[in-house]
């Protein structure tokens, strides 16, 4: 067994002390992280003359096979290894036996640990990113193609006004890029090295931190050894970003599950990108929808839990701190899954822009515009309100709808309606009357041209 403790200690650990304490099985994702940070190390133990520098690289030549065996599966974790360091201190004692044991010298586990996990994090949060705005494409892509089609806009989902149907895609696009920026924010904060702060107090060694930080391409390093090993604040950060983005991503979900059912009948999925039901023949479920729903709960246990794990802890490293892995790892696994699957099945929905019509044509979403023409012709909203509302009960009254109303039925309620009034009797003619930030067709134009920078921009950051 290869420990990085134990001299201490006269009996060996307890079985169940070490299966409960062992987190080898999933830290060694951070394996070719924390390989890299080791190399760093040595070679700053090289400029502060604790190795030749022909041993800085032959340790930093044999980290590189280490970490490339780790990942191809040739070298695993022994069912008797404690974490990831200590496979890689394992393989290094076996690869390079007479300098391995000089290469931990002011380097602590704590430290190690929380660099790599760092590192981990600019890479995979980056990618996380760049699937994010593959998803924002593709809705801008649909909003694109959409720009005519109008559809009843919703309150309480109940029907209220109508839009178009590229403005409600833009609003869903919207969101997401306000997440992609989240994230952003949070992996950068990530982008400082904790290295050289020991276990918490620093090294007498000689050892530079601000050149580790370079080295490891990292911006800075940290300035207090105590925050440096006990911040994990980045990682609630990061999760709290992707359970923002879980429930933006369960809100379109749920919106994909009403559209595509026949109550609604607004979209239908693709074959490629539906279920069917083991009992009944003709089904086609929305199981992606209905799963991006479901994560989101899962994303948000996750940073509850997390929160929970650090409020209480003291200054500086708690083992506690081991669990900040499984969440954010499985909350990194879980969006490399969502993202993509919810933009496949939104790239190849069919849009059933006759059915969102006739329904944005249907009933009383006119109302609104109705009330706004009389205030046009000088009637307090107040009255306006109260004129249109016996309107609206009279056209539901009679099975009519509000633009089903004649001139002479308008009359009736009101003589400020005049023969104009029915310019404003129409869906497409209420969105295109709704400047930005409403559903005009000008408003649509300039939001696709900001979403498109805006994605420009993501794509150059995480580049």
């Amino acid at each position: 067994m290869t420990r990085l403790w134990g001299g201490r200690f006269e009996g060996a650990p307890a079985p169940e002390m070490l299966a409960f304490t062992r987190s080898a099985g999933f830290d060694g994702r951070l394996a070719r992280e924390d390989c890299a940070v080791l190399a760093v190390h040595a070679r700053g133990l090289a400029a502060a003359g604790l190795l030749d520098e022909d041993q800085a690289r032959q340790v930093a030549i044999t980290l590189e096979g280490i970490a490339a065996d780790l990942g191809s599966g040739r070298l695993a974790a022994a069912p008797d290894d404690e974490d990831v360091h200590s496979v890689v201190e394992r393989a290094l004692l076996e690869r390079l036996p007479d300098v391995a044991p000089r290469v931990r010298a002011g380097l602590s586990r704590n430290d190690r640990v929380a660099t790599a996990l760092r590192l981990w994090l600019l890479r995979e949060g980056r990618d996380v990113v760049g699937l994010l705005a593959d998803l924002i494409e593709v809705l801008a892509q649909r909003a694109a193609e959409s720009r005519e089609v109008v559809l009843p806009g919703y309150t309480h989902l109940q029907r209220a006004q109508p839009v178009r149907l590229a403005h409600h895609l833009l609003a869903h696009a919207f969101a997401l890029e306000r997440d992609a920026r989240r994230l952003l924010d949070a992996v950068g904060r990530a982008d400082a090295s904790p290295l050289g702060a020991g276990a918490l107090a620093g090294s007498t060694l000689g050892l530079d931190p601000t050149a580790a930080a370079a080295a490891l391409g990292l911006c800075s390093s940290m300035e207090n050894s105590l925050d440096a090993v006990a911040a994990r604040d980045f990682v609630a950060e990061f999760l709290a970003a992707a359970a923002i983005l879980g429930v933006h991503c369960s809100r379109l979900g749920e919106e994909l599950v009403l559209w595509t059912s026949e109550e609604f009948g607004f979209a239908a999925l693709s074959d490629a990108w539906a279920t069917g039901s083991s009992l009944m023949p003709q089904k086609k479920n929305p199981d992606v929808a209905e799963l991006a729903r479901a994560k989101a709960g899962r994303l948000i246990g996750h940073l509850a839990g997390f929160l929970a794990t650090l409020k209480g802890l003291p200054l500086a490293y708690n083992r506690d701190l081991q669990e900040d892995k499984e969440p954010l790892f499985d909350a990194v696994d879980t969006l490399r899954l969502m993202l993509p699957a919810l933009a496949g099945a939104l790239r190849t929905l069919e849009f059933r822009s006759e059915a969102m019509a006739a329904a944005a044509e249907r009933g009383a979403l006119l109302a609104t515009d109705l009330a706004e023409y009389l205030v046009r012709k000088g009637v307090p909203f107040r009255d306006a309100h109260e004129i249109v509302g016996r309107a609206v009960q009279r056209a539901l009254a009679q099975g009519r709808a509000l633009s089903d109303l004649s001139l002479e039925d308008l009359r009736s309620f009101s003589e400020a309606f005049q023969p104009d009034v029915r310019s404003t009797l129409s869906a497409r003619a209420s969105a295109d009357q709704r400047p930005a930030p409403g559903p005009s067709s000008a408003s649509v134009e300039g939001q696709l041209a900001r979403l498109g920078r805006a994605v420009a921009e993501l794509r150059a950051v995480v580049s």
